[in-house]
């Protein structure tokens, strides 16, 4: 793979997927879910990663109330905060972190703020200090209002910031946003990312003299 270098002001980092592999409780809580329901558990999957849960909900149950599909998240986030069986760092992701400590990055997830400390807790990852959760924000991925919250809590231009994603969803959000977006994991590439990695392990980040972030890819 040819190595890519991105010249970046902040970097925007999604968690699942990205930082956090719990691929194994999200599938085990949304195939419960998908039966509950009658529906195919494969097709659900492809619809569930990157969004939080309840606007997946309105995808796949596009007739059902709002509330109710508010109701089932907020149990479903329960479960899933209770559930930590198989969360594990992506490879790197605790070496990326500790780059960029000092440097201006924000965590920015569909996840609220319980899942989103347990889960970064179970990985042994360190949780950046500006996090943009599902409290933050009115629209879920692929909505950019929490990629642009990011953003204007580092208080940095869109235009300057590159986005770490491995959903549809999310790459889509960075992309409405007007921002570069590095893919991370096997989900990634089809969406059409700027630059895609296998995981962190590929990744590089140096602050050069301006300010300025160089972002080494691949």
């Amino acid at each position: 793979m040819t190595a890519t270098v991105l010249t970046a002001r902040a970097l925007l980092l999604d968690m699942d997927g990205t930082l956090v592999n719990s691929d194994a409780v999200v599938e085990r809580i949304w195939r419960r879910w998908s039966e509950r329901h009658g529906l195919d558990g494969d097709e659900v999957m492809k619809v569930v990663h990157g969004r939080q849960g309840h606007a997946s909900m309105a995808v796949l149950l596009p007739d059902r109330p709002v509330q109710q599909n508010l109701a089932d998240n907020a149990r479903m986030l329960a479960e899933e905060t209770a559930d930590m069986d198989g969360v594990v760092e992506v490879p790197g992701a605790a070496a990326f972190l500790a780059s960029l400590a000092g440097l201006p990055h924000a965590l920015v997830t569909s996840a609220d703020v319980a899942l989103s400390t347990a889960r970064m807790a179970a990985a042994g990852l360190t949780l950046p200090r500006v996090r943009v959760t599902a409290e933050s924000v009115g629209a879920s991925k692929p909505d950019p209002e929490g990629f642009l919250k990011g953003a204007a809590e580092l208080g940095v231009d869109p235009a300057d910031c590159v986005v770490f994603e491995d959903s549809g969803a999310g790459i889509a959000a960075g992309r409405a946003a007007g921002m570069r977006v590095v893919g991370v994991g096997p989900r990634a590439g089809v969406h059409g990312p700027d630059a895609v990695v296998r995981d962190l392990t590929e990744v590089r980040v140096e602050a050069a003299a301006d300010g300025s972030l160089r972002v080494h890819v691949g």
